[in-house]
C-alpha cells in the first residue's frame, strides 16, 4: 500500500501534462486586463488631444475677427465640433461636448472681467461682468495686462469608457486657451481701450488674417 501511494505521488510530481493550459488560465485574466486598459487609455488620450485641438481652433477662429454676428458665432461653434471626429459628440439626445467662448477684458488697473460669453450649452456661458484672474505679464513691445482683451475658449467632453465604465465611470476631459485678438478697428484717437477686441453680437463684421494688424472695415 505504501509503495503504491509513493509510486503515485512520484508519478504526479513528474506528470507535466496540462501545465500549459494551467499557466494560460492563470495569465489570461491579467493579459485581458492589460489589453482592455491599454485600449481605454489610448482612447482617452486621443480624445483629450481632440479636446485641446478644439479649444485652440475655436480661439483661433474667433480672434481672426473684429466683430461677429450671432449666426457666425453659432457657425464657428458648430464647425468646431467636427474636430472631435471620429468620436461621438452626442449620446442620443444628450450632448457630450460643451464649447464656451468668452472675451475677457482688463481695465487700467489690470482687473479682468467677462465682456461677453457664448456657449453651446444653455447654462455654459459665463456671466457678463464676472471677475477673472489673469497672470501678470508683459508681452513683447511693452504690452501689459492693463487695457487688453483676450479670447478665452473652453471645451469639455464627457468620456465614458466602453469597457471600464463600472471602474472609472464618466471622465470629464477639458482644456482652455487664451488668445489675443489679431486685429481691431479701434484706435486710441477714436475709441476707448481695449483697442484689440472682438465685438459680439454685431450687425456688421470685419475679418483679418494677420496678427495684430489694424484694419478698417
Amino acid at each position: 500500500m505504501i509503495s503504491t501511494l509513493s509510486s503515485r505521488a512520484r508519478h504526479m510530481l513528474s506528470d507535466v501534462r496540462g501545465v500549459a493550459a494551467t499557466e494560460f488560465a492563470i495569465v489570461t485574466p491579467f493579459m485581458l486586463l492589460l489589453y482592455i486598459g491599454g485600449v481605454e487609455l489610448g482612447n482617452g488620450l486621443a480624445m483629450n488631444v481632440k479636446v485641446s485641438a478644439t479649444a485652440h481652433s475655436v480661439a483661433d477662429m474667433i480672434t481672426q475677427n473684429t466683430a461677429l454676428t450671432t449666426t457666425q458665432m453659432d457657425g464657428i461653434l458648430a464647425a468646431a465640433t467636427a474636430t472631435m471626429a471620429p468620436y461621438p459628440i452626442k449620446n442620443g439626445n444628450t450632448s457630450l461636448m460643451t464649447i464656451t467662448v468668452s472675451e475677457v477684458s482688463t481695465d487700467a488697473s489690470g482687473n479682468a472681467t467677462v465682456r461677453w460669453s457664448k456657449s453651446t450649452s444653455a447654462s455654459g456661458a459665463r456671466t457678463v461682468g464676472q471677475a477673472m484672474t489673469l497672470s501678470s505679464f508683459t508681452a513683447p513691445g511693452g504690452t501689459s495686462n492693463a487695457n487688453i482683451s483676450l479670447i478665452l475658449s473652453e471645451v469639455s467632453y464627457d468620456y465614458t469608457p466602453n469597457l471600464g465604465f463600472t471602474i472609472a465611470g464618466t471622465v470629464k476631459l477639458s482644456d482652455s486657451y487664451y488668445l489675443f485678438p489679431r486685429c481691431s478697428t479701434n484706435g486710441p484717437a477714436t475709441l476707448k481701450p481695449p483697442y484689440y477686441d472682438v465685438k459680439y453680437p454685431a450687425t456688421s463684421t470685419c475679418t483679418c488674417v494677420q496678427h495684430l494688424q489694424k484694419k478698417t472695415c
